[in-house]
């Protein structure tokens, strides 16, 4: 018999990062010792407090019926995080939905609101899984260029008039992946006034929202007047509690936003588990100072790498926020061929910027997913490695 795909998975090529995994297996065959720095999954355990709450409740008889849209528990906390951390004032049966991960309200969300002959906005370069969202719901994709200029913020004049008039979604992350740029008050008010003039509905993806470094805080969209009419935020616990593999993350915002997909998860899953829930619930209530702690050995790592490679001659901008640093690479080489050069020279992975979109060629994003000592052992690697001065290979 012969089985084929759905025209819809031609949309979904092998991507870069399936081809690096495949490249990174082999090399560790071969026997070489590799640094990992490119994958987005944090090294570090999440809060004591977390963990007990995940022991004790998982002995509990009780907790393993289904949890359908999520329990009162969970979504009151986030509320209450959500009032004390950035003044947004939620409604936790009607403006909140947890979410198995962020990943899982990201590609799901255009299913419930875009149609074939619609148009999603995406950052370029940007998290893939926006694209794939739209891709899901058969839609197609127009991608926003955030350039260094502008300090990797759109320029929503410069989107073509066809575009908006047939964009029904756009998503934006800040601070954001691959790019560590934090946006202002002030593009967030722009943002509000062009989706209410071209009635697109506003994705923002604050997944990085605690970790910021050098004092800063970042701006939820929905603290500035008018967010709630056009528009909904992502946040989640993988990064902020070291949570990633217990897949836990909510939306908040626009109430008819927010119950339509409810009404389209419904349709989708059961609900997370009631231990998982009850963990993240406690964090969101007691773990300010975890979080605070956690941004501050994010931030060190960033200084300790940052400053390592400009000393052995790659000199990089420092990011405000993030577990990662967005690199521009060396004059005459690809972002991919650069990539494969570090893998084979220095023993060292980051991702290619290319992966990302178009307007990531020129860059790597590098994690700060290692220990200190890793991270030095890595600025070693790449200067003994050679890769930085003369282009010496072509992939």
């Amino acid at each position: 018999m012969d089985i084929m795909g759905s025209r819809r998975m031609d949309r979904f090529a092998t991507s870069v990062f399936s081809e690096l995994a495949h490249y990174k297996r082999a090399k560790k065959r071969e026997g070489l010792d590799l640094i990992d720095l490119s994958v987005g999954s944090p090294d570090l355990p999440p809060p004591t407090l977390m963990m007990e709450e995940l022991k004790n409740s998982v002995l509990n008889p009780s907790q393993y019926g289904y949890t359908l849209g999520g329990i009162d528990l969970f979504h009151e906390a986030v509320a209450a995080y959500y009032e004390s951390r950035f003044g947004v004032h939620l409604d936790p049966e009607q403006e909140v939905i947890s979410l198995m991960g962020s990943q899982d309200g990201l590609v799901h969300l255009p299913m419930a609101f875009v149609n074939p002959e619609d148009l999603v906005i995406v950052p370029d370069p940007g998290y893939p899984a926006y694209e794939t969202g739209a891709y899901m719901a058969g839609a197609e994709v127009y991608r926003l260029p955030l350039k260094r200029e502008n300090r990797f913020l759109p320029d929503l004049g410069e989107i073509p008039t066809e575009v908006v008039h047939r964009a029904k979604m756009i998503y934006l992350n800040f601070p954001g992946n691959p790019v560590p740029a934090l946006a202002t008050r002030e593009f967030f008010a722009e943002l509000i006034r062009f989706a209410k003039k071209y009635e697109i509905i506003v994705v923002h993806d604050f997944a990085y929202s605690e970790l910021i470094f050098d004092g800063k805080k970042g701006v939820s969209f929905l603290s500035v007047e008018g967010a709630k009419e056009v528009g909904v935020e992502f946040n989640s616990l993988s990064k902020s509690f070291n949570f990633a593999g217990a897949r836990v993350a909510y939306l908040v915002g626009n109430e008819k936003i927010i119950q339509t997909f409810k009404r389209l998860k419904s349709n989708i899953d059961y609900g997370i588990f009631m231990p998982i829930q009850r963990a993240a619930a406690r964090a969101l209530k007691e773990g300010s100072s975890f979080l605070e702690n956690n941004a501050r050995i994010y931030e060190k790592r960033r200084d300790l790498l940052i400053d390592g490679l400009a000393r052995v001659g790659w000199k990089i901008d420092k990011p405000p926020a993030t577990m990662f640093v967005w690199a521009k690479i060396p004059e005459g080489w690809s972002s991919r061929e650069f990539t494969y050069a570090l893998i084979d020279q220095a023993g060292v992975i980051v991702t290619p910027g290319d992966g990302f979109g178009p307007n990531g060629e020129g860059y790597v994003r590098i994690g700060l997913v290692q220990p200190e000592e890793e991270l030095l052992r890595a600025v070693e690697r790449i200067e003994r490695s050679g890769v930085l001065g003369k282009k010496t290979i072509s992939i």
